[in-house]
């Protein structure tokens, strides 16, 4: 995993949340999972527009904050799945409530876009 070189601030609430949901797929990410556990293949099926290695980051960033968890099955060929932890499932309130603002802002945001 990356070391950083600042510090991070663990007195700021927010941005201990921010580091956690931050990134352009993780919430997403979050949210799939809460319909069921998936396999690697499927998370990057779901999300095509996202290439591999940044799904893959922001996967293995997810499992190092304990939000997702992996199982690997010791079959042959082994193949492993995503589920969420319990403080996965604690975000998922945050996660629907950035959801219904996006959805409510969608307009204004088309609008500031200069899209129709």
């Amino acid at each position: 995993m990356y070391e950083k070189k600042i510090p991070f601030d663990l007195n700021c609430d927010i941005k201990i949340t921010m580091e956690i949901i931050s990134g352009k797929w993780k919430c997403c990410i979050i949210s799939r999972l809460h319909e069921r556990p998936m396999r690697p293949s499927e998370i990057h099926r779901e999300f095509p527009a996202a290439t591999p290695r940044v799904l893959n980051q922001q996967l293995k960033e997810l499992e190092y904050h304990r939000i997702i968890k992996k199982k690997i099955y010791p079959t042959l060929p082994p193949h492993s799945e995503y589920s969420l932890t319990p403080a996965g499932e604690s975000l998922l309130p945050i996660i629907d409530m950035l959801r219904k603002w996006g959805e409510g802002y969608r307009d204004e945001f088309k609008d500031i876009l200069g899209v129709k």
